[in-house]
């Protein structure tokens, strides 16, 4: 990393698989630092070095103020970032000190939390924050696709209310580890297959578990091709997501956090419902929640 570098403050967006660093000049970006250094492979005493390694060369002026999001604030993270409880704005003025033996200011951003039905969310508040700093007075839901996909219903700058489904871990244990990984690999796309098997899916979940064996019967009866198969696993998984979610994107407005392939997935997905939701670079809401939480920050616990 160049010694010029001398940031305001560093972001630090740390998830289960990755470490994302960011050097900041105010909302402008510096640099940028990515390490496999995730959660789920540090132990707490770890957390430190790990973002020591990234950041080293930013630090050459001293003391410099971090502000992490994500799993960082986990109960297996560094430090432990109680969750707030829903209705309530995204973020808080109260961030969470991270213990350090070196000379480093770490504040960890909280999760939030639905009491009933029982939820939990870390690292999307701060993106649903930054989404609300770039599109201020904005009221509608927001869809987060993900491993865990999140629903999110805004309103007035506030979390209401918000649902989470397994979706994406479910299509990568079904494709990777159950009967059906013979019949879905590659990664090719049939996009009318998609279509077909969310619109089934939507007209009849509770047939869900025999749909998905019928793809692999199908392979093996008509040699339908891994690209039908993979595309109809997908449709059928969001498509059932879509039928449990109703209550959350029926007749709103919607956003859909990302833009890449599975985000535009659960656009065309909602398209032939009458909505066209509109696609969020992530790394853009990100830091924009991130800035956030470094102005308002202003009382630490």
């Amino acid at each position: 990393m160049s010694e010029e570098i001398a940031p305001d403050w560093i972001a630090v967006d740390w998830g289960t698989t990755n470490l994302r660093a960011f050097a900041m000049q105010g909302s402008r970006v510096l640099a940028r630092a990515q390490s496999e250094d995730g959660m789920g492979r540090l132990a707490a005493s770890e957390f430190e070095a790990a973002l020591l390694r990234l950041i080293a060369g930013w630090l050459d002026a001293g003391k410099v103020p971090v502000i992490a999001c994500g799993m960082v604030g986990s109960r297996q993270g560094w430090v432990e970032a109680p969750y707030r409880t829903v209705p309530c704005t995204p973020l808080s003025e109260h961030l969470t000190t991270a213990p350090t033996e070196a000379d480093l200011d770490v504040r960890v951003v909280s999760g939030l939390s639905q009491n009933s039905p029982a939820d939990v969310m870390r690292g999307e508040e701060t993106q649903i924050a930054g989404f609300l700093a770039l599109n201020p007075g904005w009221d509608g839901v927001l869809c987060l696709p993900g491993t865990h996909t999140k629903w999110v219903h805004l309103s007035a700058g506030e979390v209401v209310s918000f649902q989470t489904f397994m979706t994406g871990e479910l299509f990568a244990l079904i494709s990777d580890r159950s009967v059906l990984r013979h019949s879905v690999t590659g990664a090719d796309w049939d996009a009318e297959a998609f279509t077909t098997a969310v619109a089934d899916a939507m007209s009849h979940p509770e047939r869900l578990a025999a749909r998905l064996f019928g793809l692999r019967a199908d392979h093996l009866l008509h040699g339908t091709e891994a690209a039908k198969s993979r595309a109809a696993l997908s449709g059928l998984l969001i498509g059932a997501e879509l039928a449990a979610a109703r209550a959350y994107w029926l007749g709103q407005n919607i956003a859909i956090l990302g833009t890449g392939h599975q985000a535009r997935a659960y656009q065309s997905a909602l398209r032939p419902q009458g909505l066209e939701a509109m696609l969020v670079d992530t790394e853009k809401t990100t830091l924009a929640g991130l800035t956030a939480a470094h102005r308002q920050s202003k009382v630490y616990t």
